[in-house]
């Protein structure tokens, strides 16, 4: 009898994944980096301005967020010194441009759920 071999594991910025659709999700899964990426999809956006974007995020988390985004290297983080106040800038990289595609699909299905459940039966 032939054992079996375990399963191939996906790897990506040191970390492993069982599948195609974990990876997936393990870069842009959560609550928040979705939303993220949907906004920076047509500009970059400072801090501030994403903020307004997502009045129910709070700071810290946004934080986290757009710091786990661009430590997979899916959004560029910009600091501009020039002078006070400090201006920091979020943008998709090359990379996070890939996935405007999708995002925009989760963005579409969502418009498309939100429109029928607001339809009479």
């Amino acid at each position: 009898m032939k054992a079996q071999s375990a399963p191939k594991m996906l790897q990506f910025k040191g970390r492993e994944y069982p599948c195609c659709t974990s990876l997936t999700m393990g870069i842009i899964g959560g609550k928040w980096k979705t939303v993220i990426l949907f906004h920076l999809i047509d500009s970059t956006l400072r801090y501030n301005e994403l903020r307004k974007k997502m009045p129910t995020v709070t700071e810290r988390t946004l934080r986290l967020q757009l710091q786990a985004l661009e430590e997979d290297g899916v959004v560029l983080r910009v600091v501009h010194h020039q002078k006070p106040p400090m201006k920091v800038e979020y943008s998709l990289t090359e990379f996070g441009q890939t996935l405007i595609p999708l995002v925009q699909a989760i963005a579409d299905w969502g418009d498309a759920v939100a429109e029928q459940q607001a339809q009479p039966a």
